[in-house]
């Protein structure tokens, strides 16, 4: 298989330029990036009669997505993704205090987290993507250690690869993932809400009002939470108040397996995802408020315009012993690899 890959300007952040790079395959799927954030712009595959769609959501500047920060749309979330309680940790008897931009609670890194930064960004030496680089130096956002990241998107077929990798030198809890918003549809006036989703876990993270989890592992049979087979993804909407909950996997922690499957009956596209993380969590877009500048052809991004499907760790793990370890330690190398595969039916 062949790929070509393709680099513009994409404006500029801090004085320096921002470049988008297009992959492109020879089934005629496409993915963009750019160096904010290492943040997708664009993945455009087709329908089942074969028009091509861009199914995330994004813009068209570099603006657009440093004044939509807080919404993440398509980029890294680091140095930990999801939240972390109160924003406190402790390593080896040292606590350490990261700022609380949720609440009180670390979201997805802090104020600054991996999608606010400038990466610096190669095509890979296989030829076949490009390959994103950040250094995260100690105590940004709170974190202990110099952390070197990479995270690497490759295109095979119809299946957008990413690998992330991270090393540090001082113990740092780290929890890695892409924050994409799917409209499988390919447009986003067409919202979510009947978008098909199948999840392959029988318990889910039970949270408290702050979305903390308990500890505590939910049996998901007989509750809205159910996705072990396919359903709609508004199904239980209004009983649970809006999708934005972790479900623990029906697999081993580290094996990269299919965990997921989304699928939009109108377009005929499915897209799968496949995993080595232990936890997938799922958003259903409902803080999208429609205030955002400089979108994809100008289109408004309201409540359910797109979803997010997350392949990380627990949320909250250095505080929970019993949770998969997240804390990365000096001469370990931290590894993670997800799949978004497309197909029609």
């Amino acid at each position: 298989m062949s790929v070509k890959i393709a680099v513009q300007p994409f404006g500029e952040y801090e004085g320096k330029q921002v470049k988008k790079y297009t992959i492109t395959g020879d089934k005629g799927m496409e993915i963009s990036a750019i160096n904010y954030g290492a943040t997708i712009t664009n993945i455009i595959v087709p329908d089942r009669n074969g028009l091509l769609g861009d199914i995330v959501l994004g813009f068209d500047t570099v603006s657009g997505y440093v004044n939509a920060g807080n919404y993440y749309i398509g980029g890294i979330c680091g140095r930990y993704a999801n939240r972390i309680a109160n924003g406190r940790f402790r390593i080896n008897g040292s606590e350490y205090k990261l700022p609380g931009n949720n609440g009180i609670n670390c979201l997805h890194g802090g104020f600054k987290g991996f999608d606010k930064v400038y990466w610096d960004a190669e095509i890979n030496s296989e030829g076949d993507g490009v390959t994103f680089m950040y250094n995260s130096i100690d105590g940004e956002e709170g974190f202990p250690g110099n952390m070197k990241v990479t995270v690497n998107y490759r295109l095979f077929g119809n299946a957008l690869h990413i690998e992330y990798a991270a090393t540090t030198d001082k113990a740092s809890p780290v929890n890695l993932t892409s924050h994409c918003y799917f409209n499988l549809s390919g447009d986003v006036e067409s919202d979510i809400l009947s978008h098909e989703l199948q999840i392959n876990a029988n318990h889910f993270l039970e949270s408290n009002s702050e979305m903390i989890p308990t500890g505590e592992f939910l049996e998901v049979k007989n509750t809205s939470m159910d996705f072990t087979t396919l359903r709609r993804a508004d199904a239980a909407i209004d009983k649970t108040k809006d999708y934005d909950h972790c479900w623990v996997l029906n697999k081993v922690n580290g094996d990269l397996e299919e965990v997921a499957s989304l699928t939009d009956q109108k377009s005929g596209r499915r897209m799968k995802v496949l995993t080595t993380e232990p936890g997938i969590h799922f958003y259903s877009g409902h803080f999208l408020d429609g205030n955002f500048t400089d979108t994809k052809e100008g289109k408004l991004y309201g409540k359910y315009s797109g979803l997010c499907l997350e392949a990380q760790h627990y949320p909250d793990s250095p505080n929970k012993k019993h949770f998969p370890n997240t804390i990365l330690q000096p001469g370990e190398t931290y590894r993670q690899q997800t799949i978004y595969k497309f197909e029609n039916i």
